[in-house]
Formats: C-alpha cells, structure tokens, sequence
C-alpha cells in the first residue's frame, strides 16, 4: 500500500511550538503491514496447483477481505487529497511513475523466464500492478466523491453497474469501478470508526466470525469460484443472469463488510515488533510479485502443492518471511528510487512572489 500520510493543517507559532511533529497512530501501520503480509501470502496461496481444497478455503476467505480492507485504508488516507500541485506531484511520483517502472520490470521478467514478447503497454496493467493504476483514478477522483451527496450508495450502484457490463480491462477499469465502494468508504470514515471497534466484546465476536469463515470456506470449498473475488469478471464471464448476479454481488459485499470489520478490531493498537514495517508497504507489494513470478517459471510451486494441506502452511511462512525481508532496511534503500522515486525538481514549478 502506498505511504499516504495526511498533511495536517499548517499550525500557528503557538501549536507548531506545543507540537512539533505529528505522532503516528500504531494502529494503522500494524493494519497496513498486516494487510501487505495477507497479500503476499494470497499470491504465493494462488499459485499452487488447483485441486487444493485447503488451499482454496483459506485463499476465498482472505480475497473476501484482504483487497476491500487495503483499498478502504487508501481511501481514509485520501482524506485530505484537494488536487493541490504538491499532491498531484507525490501521486505521480508515489504512484505513476513506481507504476511505469515496475511495468518495465515484469515485462522483462516475462520475455527472460517465458520468451515472452516484449511489448510495453502502459494501458494494460501487468499482475498485481493494476492496483497502483486503480489508486491513482481513485484518489485523482476522490474530491468527486466528497462532493456528491451519498457518495457510498452511488459508488455501490457504479460497482454493480460495472459488473452488468462489458468494461474493457483497459487501465483495470473493471477493477477500478467494482472496488470503488471501499475506497469511497474509507474517504467517509473517521479515526472513532475504527476505535468503536476495539472493545473487547467485539474483538471477541471478531475472532468467532474469522473462525466460522474459514470453517464455512472449506466446507463450500469444491464449489467456490474465485473469480467472483477479483471483480474482474461481469455477469456474462461469470455465466450468471442479472438478478442472480446482483445477489451474489450483494451476498460478497455484505460478507466482506462483516470480515473487514472483524479484521480492524483484531488489529494490535499498540506498538508491535512490526508496526515500523508498516510504514513502508509499498517496497513488499511491489517486489514480491516479481519473485512469485519467477518461483512460478522454475516449478516451485509445484513441488509445494505435492505437501497437500501442508502446501497452505509453508506458503504462508514463505509469504510472511517474504513480506518481513521485503520491508527490512537495507533491501528499502536498494529498491528506494524504484518504489519512492523523488519528483524531478526542473519539474517543479517556481512560486513567484
């Protein structure tokens, strides 16, 4: 996930004196590193061989969260995007030009592991590169949705929409409108949303319900299509009729709510062996789909999948060691002016005064 911290308004000589910098809420980079883990994990879960009941359990009920829980993140952290210059310029430098980078990066990943023809297509996000593309329409559109009255309702009825049609994938467009709910949402919510969350009779309810998840996903495992959880797919890929469609649409995003909301209020509020890892989540997203790939090239997760149920065990170890090593120090300075590249300063327009 992107590092989006909200500029707080400029403070007056009393308050710039009384506080000096802004305290980061541990809360949210536990949140966030937890939820960059979860990612890594689910590409490494996906890329076993199908067949895997245990595997697709556990890979249906993160992908019910996980993804909504991330882009809701986003969106509370857009709160304060207004198309200022300074912000159009960290978004083109934090998230289009990491974008363009890392598109070149797997294109030749692609034509070195898989003879793949080289062909640049900026329009035409490569893996997991689709979410930087949707993040920079989202916020460039997010003072839109502060605009409107009853933005989540209307970006629900845009998602459902986008599902009953033909979208071209073009820019993830499909992505890009069927998620657009959650990044709305997160844009409405403030921080004593999450706080109500942290009692410990909900976090209690919160663990019962991740755990009647996942005994329901593996109960329902032979029969769950996973394409329903990419909202890549409309109704015509989906083979589904439009009422049909629409109720399993709603059914997904009503358990969602209900799985983000238990996540949030498992959430450690306080400081963590990780919490400073979370402020650097960007570096695991985008690298770690480029070693994915290349186990994927030499067979490795091939020979993962003949462990059985014990494929879902050390994948998961593999991704949270790979989320952990991805975020420590020294690979953040080597991957740096990849992943956080600085915005040329000849660009940068000269105030006159």
């Amino acid at each position: 996930m992107p590092q989006t911290v909200l500029a707080p308004p400029t403070p007056g000589p009393r308050s710039a004196r009384a506080s000096p910098t802004r305290q980061r809420d541990p809360f949210f980079d536990n949140a966030k590193f937890l939820l960059v883990t979860l990612v890594v994990i689910g590409h490494n879960w996906g890329s076993l061989p199908s067949g895997l009941d245990t595997v697709k359990a556990a890979y249906c009920v993160v992908y019910l969260f996980h993804m909504p829980a991330f882009i809701l993140l986003c969106g509370y952290f857009s709160r304060g995007f207004e198309c200022r210059p300074d912000q159009i310029r960290t978004l083109l430098a934090r998230v289009l030009a990491p974008y363009l980078l890392f598109t070149l990066a797997y294109k030749t990943l692609y034509a070195v592991l898989w003879d793949a023809p080289f062909a640049l297509d900026p329009t035409e996000p490569t893996y997991l590169l689709w979410f930087l593309i949707a993040l920079f329409l989202w916020r460039i559109t997010s003072p839109v949705w502060r605009a409107v009255r009853h933005p989540v309702a209307l970006s629900v009825a845009v998602s459902f929409a986008a599902g009953l049609s033909d979208v071209d994938y073009a820019l993830a467009l499909p992505r890009v409108l069927m998620f657009l709910p959650w990044f709305v949402l997160g844009l409405r919510l403030r921080p004593e949303h999450f706080r109500r969350l942290r009692t410990p009779l909900i976090r209690t309810t919160a663990a019962l319900i991740v755990t009647a998840a996942v005994a329901t996903s593996y109960a329902l495992a032979p029969a769950h299509d996973v394409r329903w959880l990419h909202m890549q797919y409309g109704n015509d890929a989906l083979h589904t009729a439009w009422p049909g469609y629409l109720l399993a649409r709603t059914v997904l995003l009503v358990a969602s709510a209900v799985l983000v909301a238990a996540f949030f209020a498992l959430v450690p509020a306080r400081r963590t062996r990780f919490t400073e890892l979370g402020t650097a989540t960007m570096f695991p997203f985008l690298a770690h789909g480029l070693l994915v790939r290349a186990g994927q090239a030499y067979g490795a997760y091939d020979l993962l999948g003949l462990l059985g149920a014990g494929a879902v065990l050390a994948t998961t170890l593999l991704g949270a060691a790979l989320a952990w090593l991805l975020s420590a120090a020294p690979l953040r300075r080597a991957l740096r002016p990849f992943v956080e590249p600085r915005f040329p300063r000849r660009l940068v327009p000269v105030e006159r005064t």
